[in-house]
């Protein structure tokens, strides 16, 4: 589904990703890890749209992503999480997911004002499909509650909801695990399984080794913007230059 092929990153003279090339299929789970500042967050970020690759190429179902704005590239079913918590705190659950059908929904301002029934119906579709997807990943029952008010874990399975709530085929989350406690962990590691079993492709950025040995179909190690290893999960666990630059240090 995607495919990364010799993706180099420059920020003013500096490498932040190196010559860098991966694929990943349908209803995979690819993992990126590697320490601080390896570049595995500049890689979602040129693959999303938010920086432009100095050299290579980025496809997705075999068409090119370079040229496009991270609008058109969401429009395309690749969405995305950040880091920072992407959730509107003072917001609903349900009000946080329908935010995600932003592109979607086929309705314009003044219809909606006029209360057209062609925007009727488009809302009520949407809140319908963002309920469904809050059951899908178990969390249905929050759908009224204010964001801001549910545990980290709860705020982050509200982030994949969004993520989720266009069909999207590939999503990609930024340390989804991190500041999780080990019952949310297990929670989510379940959901992202059952993602992937259903065709998902899921790229993850994420440190909490135990989640990605667990759960993660292949690994890609970077280091310095370059890739250090590639593979199933057992064999980078035994990868000595691995071990050496990321997975023998707490």
């Amino acid at each position: 589904m995607l495919r990364v092929e010799n993706m180099t990153v420059r920020f003013a003279g500096l490498t932040a990703v190196n010559d860098l090339s991966f694929q990943v299929e349908q209803g995979e789970i690819f993992t990126m890890m590697g320490p601080n500042g390896a570049g595995k967050t500049t890689a979602f970020n040129a693959i999303t749209g938010f920086v432009r690759p100095a050299a290579g190429q980025i496809s997705y179902k075999g068409d090119s992503l370079l040229e496009r704005t991270p609008d058109d590239i969401a429009a395309l079913g690749i969405r995305r999480t950040f880091q920072n918590n992407g959730i509107l705190r003072e917001m609903t659950v349900l009000e946080n997911v329908l935010t995600g059908l932003e592109l979607a929904i086929p309705h314009t301002f003044w219809r909606t004002v006029i209360g057209a029934p062609s925007a009727r119906r488009a809302e009520r579709e949407a809140v319908a499909t963002s309920r469904a997807i809050l059951e899908r990943l178990g969390i249905g029952g929050l759908a009224d509650r204010i964001a801001g008010d549910l545990s980290f874990g709860q705020q982050r399975l509200v982030e994949i909801a969004r993520a989720l709530v266009v069909d999207a085929r590939l999503i990609m989350l930024d340390e989804p695990a991190v500041g999780l406690s080990p019952s949310d962990r297990q929670h989510l590691g379940t959901v992202l399984r059952m993602l992937a079993k259903e065709g998902i492709a899921i790229v993850l950025v994420e440190h909490v080794q135990d989640l990605v040995m667990a759960i993660s179909d292949r690994i890609l190690v970077l280091n310095y913007g370059k890739c250090l290893a590639e593979g199933e999960p057992e064999a980078v666990r035994n990868n000595k230059a691995v071990l050496e630059a990321y997975l023998g240090q707490e």
